[in-house]
């Protein structure tokens, strides 16, 4: 079932800035080559204006035996200093697939321990029974469902907004 009535609509331009923090009350799944990397129902989400939300998933609730931290980092404005992950299932690789804040600023503390996911480096992911599209470009990471109006930032032209 793909019921997107199960999400309130959402215009991504009412979201604030700065970011907000919220529970995601939607059991949140990631796949990877057959294999279920994450499945929670204690995740959170960030919503950012012009964004889709980029979800959170607490360690606990995610594969980590399948995960290993990838070079590089890079920093937010709002939440400090992020370390990348890349995911091994069988032979496939997803490099830096997923990214976390280990040490977050006071505001975004509660994701200290969650990692958020790139959908368009793994092969699906559910919010509920939704299965997300991936924010285009390859920066953000935000997962867009149906309920979203965009227009959102990440695509060509768009870094500048």
């Amino acid at each position: 079932m793909n019921d997107s009535a199960s999400l309130p609509r959402e215009n991504v331009w009412d979201y604030p800035r700065p970011p907000r923090l919220e529970p995601v009350p939607q059991r949140l799944r990631i796949l990877l080559d057959g294999v279920e990397i994450a499945n929670s129902q204690t995740a959170h989400r960030i919503l950012e204006t012009s964004h889709p939300p980029t979800y959170y998933i607490p360690q606990r609730d995610i594969r980590m035996d399948l995960l290993r931290p990838a070079a590089g980092r890079s920093f937010c404005e709002f939440k400090g200093f992020a370390q990348y992950w890349s995911i091994s299932v069988d032979d496939r690789v997803a490099e830096k697939a997923a990214w976390s804040y280990p040490d977050p600023t006071p505001t975004y503390a509660a994701i200290a321990d969650h990692l958020s996911f790139y959908a368009s480096m793994v092969d699906a992911c559910h919010v509920g029974d939704i299965a997300v599209q991936p924010q285009e470009g390859d920066f953000y990471g935000g997962w867009i469902t149906p309920n979203l109006k965009g227009p959102f930032k990440g695509g060509p032209g768009t870094r500048g907004w």
